[in-house]
């Protein structure tokens, strides 16, 4: 059995549609969307709205973490538009159908926190299968899947703006793997709560991992763990416990998928 597995895909359906070539099954860990594309200022639906010099400075302002001033900046580009979300409804949909389109092969699917999951289904096709908080076989192994990106503690979740993030609580996560029993391969978009996998080393900042994550691979001891989110990990790999735990790359940039065999 020969499953390909990717994440942070990040608009990149041309990749997306070569990613399930040799395999068996395809898995898909979100982040489909292009947002903010910070290796090129004029990708990304932000680029494509406001142009490269405008994301250039959004991309500085959040580089040197002036939070305040970067909000005041976004602030600005969205209220210049006469309607922002329809705006950025239609770019993610034309996306989400370029994407979606791109999954020949079967494929399991789950969102990140750059995703918009209530979409979802009316562009999957009959090979998606989307997963969040289940469990599928394939080739005799069960793959548990649990989406999203953690909430920062203590952040309360916008009512506003153009985009929400699929964020959630670390206990709306646990509360997801609850329905994930004996799964030989935990599947998600975030990592588990453990600094060299959480860090990234370009950013120079650690994101949020889950410790309903950790706690579920020192309990239940699947085979393999794999996730995303951290574009350039302090360690891509390392074992917990009798766990590999892998980040499988940021795909939109790699092109490659993380190969599994048994």
């Amino acid at each position: 059995m020969r499953v390909h597995v990717v994440s942070d895909v990040h608009g990149n359906a041309e990749a997306l549609a070569k990613a399930g070539d040799g395999a068996d099954a395809l898995v898909v860990l979100g982040d489909l969307i292009d947002f903010v594309d910070y290796h090129d200022h004029s990708g990304g639906i932000m680029g494509s709205v406001f142009g490269p010099d405008k994301m250039a400075t959004f991309a500085k302002l959040r580089r040197e973490r002036q939070h305040s001033e970067l909000a005041a900046f976004a602030g600005t580009l969205w209220t210049s538009l006469a309607d922002p979300g329809s705006v950025v409804e239609d770019a993610i949909r034309e996306q989400y159908e370029r994407l979606f389109a791109a999954m020949t092969v079967p494929t399991y699917a789950t969102p990140g926190n750059v995703d918009a999951p209530a979409l979802w289904p009316e562009y999957a096709g009959d090979n998606v299968r989307i997963l969040d908080g289940e469990v599928a076989e394939l080739g005799g192994l069960r793959f548990g899947f649990v989406g999203g990106a953690l909430l920062p503690p203590g952040a309360v979740r916008r009512r506003g703006g153009v985009f929400h993030a699929y964020l959630r609580t670390d206990e709306e996560i646990a509360a997801a793997l609850a329905g994930l029993d004996d799964v030989d391969v935990l599947c998600s978009h975030v990592p588990p709560d453990v600094p060299e996998l959480t860090y990234d080393v370009v950013s120079r900042r650690a994101e949020f991992g889950s410790a309903a994550l950790l706690e579920m691979i020192r309990t239940q001891r699947p085979r393999w763990a794999l996730f995303g989110h951290v574009h350039q990990p302090l360690a891509s790999r390392m074992r917990v416990s009798y766990t590999e735990c892998a980040n499988v790359g940021h795909f939109q940039r790699t092109q490659r998928p993380y190969v599994l065999r048994w």
